[in-house]
């Protein structure tokens, strides 16, 4: 380990919230330059104002800015194919012809979930898996021309990734085996979609990329290795992996060809939430093959990675390529569930050409969980340059923004109340991306399922 900075940038963010009377808390310390590597990063503004209460109670957003609801859980698709289904997560956006925007939308839908994607020959994997993907197309001003089904018969979508040839990578976040659940096939693998033509890629498990709880992939677009982060929910946590695919950057279907699945190793760090100090970085990271990447007896977590064991992470989530290096988030850990220290939210970065591992951000309230701003999830690199960070945790669900300088400005707040009012309580957001040119944010609200298009005077 090199020797660790003192902490920086470590002052409580005052952000607008509301009319102007209520401000909600967020801390973030750590070096936010770092996470706009190889970006024209906005520089010196601190957001777009106080967000506006939302006559219609859904979406609360800075003034100028506008929302239109893309699809909405229960509605019929565009495609006949059934309702659209539950708990919208992970999305990406995709340019298409003449103009138009392909999305391609998760369904983190468990065995209980209330609506499920519906079954179509031949995107169909386990026909009593009810997660999967559908696909949005729209017009060049953003109308909805079509909306179908992606994949189906999968479980627990949860989040994914883009790959450099415009396809999506959805992970299942699961591990349940066939027989468990009523599951006629093993579940816990990425598969690849084609929102523009879904049965080009059709429903086949790219099994050499690992089975287990799946969250998040970004590839490295130099030379196809793909970086995955494993969201476990029990002690022992997930790991960090790489895959090494025998067909790099070789277009659409071309991870089914295999490679080699690796775990990260941080030589004298068994559990990454010990390290609390930003700037902390970890010289010589080492790949450790896994055992067995199908998990056939035992989860990976868990099998044998020699006498130096290997290094475990509460809530790994987010994923995304930067300039030349991998970030990956850690939502947070705490004590009481089994990790070896608490955060409310880590943002890591690996170099791989030096080998590096840094600490590079901490997120959280000061002093009380129950505020704003603890439990980064979903996160993407935003029209202006900056970040947009999807927050879930507890309270009022929102959208962050961070600029370079390390401004944090509230950009969405939910309003829709999925509790009672004596116990309020609102869904997550998940899935921010921006269209190619920009101009529109797409996000979702987790529960009851929404696709939200925000416009605006957007940087």
């Amino acid at each position: 380990m090199s020797s660790a900075p003192a902490r920086r940038l470590a002052t409580r963010r005052q952000v607008l919230a509301g009319s102007g009377a209520t401000a909600v808390s967020i801390a973030f310390a750590g070096a936010f330059s770092e996470l706009f590597a190889g970006t024209a990063a906005a520089r010196g503004h601190s957001g777009y104002g106080p967000l506006v209460p939302d006559p219609d109670g859904l979406l609360d957003l800075p003034k100028g800015f506008r929302y239109r609801v893309l699809s909405r859980e229960g509605d019929r698709l565009r495609s006949g194919e059934g309702p659209v289904p539950s708990n919208h997560d992970g999305m990406a956006a995709f340019a298409g012809h003449r103009g138009r925007v392909h999305l391609v939308r998760n369904h983190e839908n468990r065995v209980t979930a209330k609506i499920a994607v519906p079954a179509v020959e031949g995107l169909t994997y386990d026909p009593m898996g009810k997660g999967g993907c559908t696909a949005l197309e729209l017009d060049s001003r953003g109308a909805v021309l079509g909306e179908r089904v992606a994949i189906a018969g999968t479980a627990v979508n949860c989040a994914g990734g883009r790959t450099p040839w415009n396809t999506w990578l959805t992970c299942e976040e699961t591990e349940d085996r066939a027989g468990t659940n009523a599951y006629t096939k093993d579940h816990g693998f990425i598969f690849e979609v084609d929102g523009a033509d879904p049965h080009r890629t059709g429903a086949v498990p790219l099994t050499a990329m690992g089975r287990f709880q799946h969250e998040a992939i970004a590839i490295d677009p130099n030379n196809g290795i793909v970086y995955e982060t494993e969201d476990a929910f029990e002690k022992p946590f997930g790991l960090f992996y790489r895959f090494l695919p025998e067909k790099p950057l070789g277009g659409t279907g071309s991870l089914r060809a295999g490679g080699e699945l690796q775990a990260m190793r941080v030589p004298g760090v068994p559990d990454l939430s010990v390290i609390q100090e930003t700037g902390a970085s970890f010289d010589r990271i080492e790949w450790v093959p896994v055992p067995d990447p199908q998990a056939a007896g035992t989860p990976i977590r868990l099998q044998d990675f020699g006498p130096k064991g290997i290094t475990h992470a509460q809530k790994l989530e987010g994923c995304y390529w930067g300039g030349s290096s991998v970030y990956f988030v850690s939502s947070f850990a705490q004590s009481a569930a089994g990790s070896a220290a608490d955060h409310f939210g880590q943002v890591w970065r690996y170099e791989p050409k030096r080998r590096r591992l840094t600490l590079v951000v901490v997120f959280g309230p000061g002093t009380d969980v129950q505020l704003p701003g603890e439990s980064p999830d979903n996160i993407c690199l935003s029209s202006d340059g900056g970040l947009m960070v999807c927050e879930d945790g507890n309270g009022a669900q929102h959208v962050f923004g961070v600029t370079r300088s390390g401004e944090v400005y509230a950009m969405a707040r939910g309003r829709q109340n999925i509790g009672t009012p004596q116990e309020p309580e609102w869904g997550e957001f998940a899935g921010v991306t921006f269209a190619p040119d920009g101009g529109t944010m797409f996000v979702n609200c987790y529960t009851p399922g929404t696709t939200f298009a925000v416009t605006g005077p957007w940087r």
